[in-house]
């Protein structure tokens, strides 16, 4: 494999020689480059390597930034030139010194057996490896709280998230979208987070720990800030909440999962539909890869499912299925679906340009004794979305409230009356909270959350509910207003 080690170095000219002089011979026998990239710095760093006598010097190529690009910056230029160059593997070293040379064969050992797509030194693997080597005890403290805190955030269970020191797949790299990062130092945590959203393994060795006289460029209180809001940016852009442009992909795989926090939409239409008694006849439309289908058929009841896609690995599932684009709806051929006691529209009618058409329609297709619709919708007057009005932010998401596949957008007045427009009443209503199990680790802090969120979305619905969950039924009076509708627009009979 071609191995490259990237250094970042700004100000270094009196510990650059010595983290060369380090690199063992061992390792330099397995290194192609040693790149240095010098991010315009006010002294005589690029000269001294460019002076610098010893071992693997030809291997040694020195660049300097015409402009101070920043940490991140710089890493984005060292990168693109391991993409460019053919680099299996780029191992990024400081040219401070505070990170030990003697341990690249260590660090690309993982890359070389396939292993990981990435590789980071922890000081925070061996106990007190971190203040023997002279960490300063804010600093470990300060490491220590926010790696704890991205860990709960992230479901992860890194030691480190904070060591500059790292080695990487150019493969894996090629596969981010790093260069939408920050340019600060906060690039770090982003790319970990891009790996983590990847599905890249990562794998965390020890390392030892090294604190001497050199200056540290980093504004601890701006970097911990930092740190958090681009971690907060990826749980809240996973939950469609935010549009966070480091962490979208350029063509998104949408993949919807099972909800199955108990107050979620998924759990809640689960048991709405169990209440309509055993066996209950239940139409699934939208129902996509059978996600609450397969829970219908569990539960004994006979499902049939509509959906665009044909679905052929989950048919199984159901009793019946049906292959139909729901957009055109006159397409659908009714006559052919048959009777049921529960239709469900469980988050779909808001991906539809015309859904009181389908609604309509599929009226034919419910029992009319005791025939109920269950439906589920993203509150897009929630809360959290007014607040982004009111600073002038309104982006599509991948997922949630504002997924960009939305066409039509719901309060909980307006999803009202579209079943209303379609001759329903509601006999039945419930909301669900901010899916705060996605963005907690910690189930107690979670459950708090949701449950807290919850007694004030019943309270106030409109502003606090993350999606409602109504039940309806046919409505006599409006059906027969709606019938007269369209006796009017009936062609004339002739007597």
């Amino acid at each position: 494999m071609k191995v490259g080690v990237f250094i970042v170095a700004y100000n270094a000219e009196r510990t650059i020689n010595k983290v060369l002089s380090r690199i063992s011979n061992d390792a330099w026998q397995k290194i192609d480059e040693v790149f240095v990239f010098d991010d315009s710095s006010q002294d005589n760093t690029s000269h001294i390597i460019a002076e610098y006598r010893g071992q693997g010097i030809s291997k040694i190529k020195v660049f300097r930034n015409n402009h101070n690009l920043g940490y991140g910056g710089n890493q984005k230029r060292g990168y693109l030139y391991a993409i460019e160059n053919g680099f299996d593997i780029v191992v990024l070293l400081h040219g401070d010194g505070q990170y030990a040379p003697e341990m690249i064969e260590a660090m690309i050992e993982p890359l070389e057996s396939g292993q990981a797509a990435a590789v980071f030194g922890s000081r925070m693997m061996e106990k007190g490896a971190a203040s023997s080597g002279g960490m300063p005890l804010y600093k470990f403290v300060g490491n220590k709280i926010l790696t704890w805190c991205q860990n709960q955030l992230l479901f992860s269970e890194l030691s480190e998230f904070h060591s500059g020191y790292r080695a990487y797949s150019v493969q894996a790299l090629k596969e981010l979208p790093f260069l939408k990062n920050s340019n600060d130092f906060h690039f770090d945590t982003q790319i970990i987070i891009q790996l983590m959203d990847n599905k890249s393994k990562i794998t965390e060795i020890p390392i030892p720990v090294y604190y001497g006289d050199e200056i540290c460029h980093v504004d601890g209180v701006k970097y911990a800030f930092n740190v958090m809001i681009s971690t907060c940016r990826y749980r809240l852009h996973k939950l469609g909440l935010i549009n966070a442009k480091e962490y979208a992909k350029d063509k998104p795989k949408v993949h919807y999962s099972f909800k199955a926090h108990k107050h979620s939409s998924h759990q809640q239409i689960i048991d709405l539909v169990s209440k309509q008694g055993d066996k209950t006849r239940v139409l699934d439309v939208g129902c996509g890869e059978g996600l609450l289908s397969a829970h219908f058929t569990k539960n004994n009841h006979s499902v049939t499912g509509i959906d665009i896609n044909s679905n052929e690995s989950v048919k199984d599932i159901f009793d019946d299925y049906h292959q139909a684009n729901l957009d055109n709806a006159s397409e659908l051929d009714i006559g052919s679906l048959g009777e049921y006691d529960t239709i469900v529209y469980a988050d779909i009618l808001e991906h539809l340009r015309d859904p009181q058409d389908l609604i309509v329609r599929l009226n034919e297709c419910l029992n009319n004794n005791n025939g109920k619709i269950i439906a589920s919708t993203g509150n897009v007057a929630h809360i959290f979305i007014r607040l982004m009005l009111l600073i002038g932010i309104f982006k599509y998401t991948d997922k949630g409230i504002l997924d960009r596949t939305h066409t039509k957008l719901f309060t909980k007045k307006t999803f009202i009356e579209l079943f209303d427009n379609c001759g329903y009443r509601v006999v039945e209503k419930s909301v669900t909270p901010i899916p705060f199990e996605n963005i907690f680790s910690n189930q107690r802090i979670a459950n708090f959350l949701s449950n807290t969120n919850l007694f004030f979305a019943k309270l106030w619905p409109s502003l606090f509910a993350y999606q409602f969950i109504y039940v309806f039924e046919n409505d006599p009076e409006k059906t027969g207003e709606l019938l007269r509708e369209k006796q009017i627009y009936a062609p004339y009979i002739d007597e």
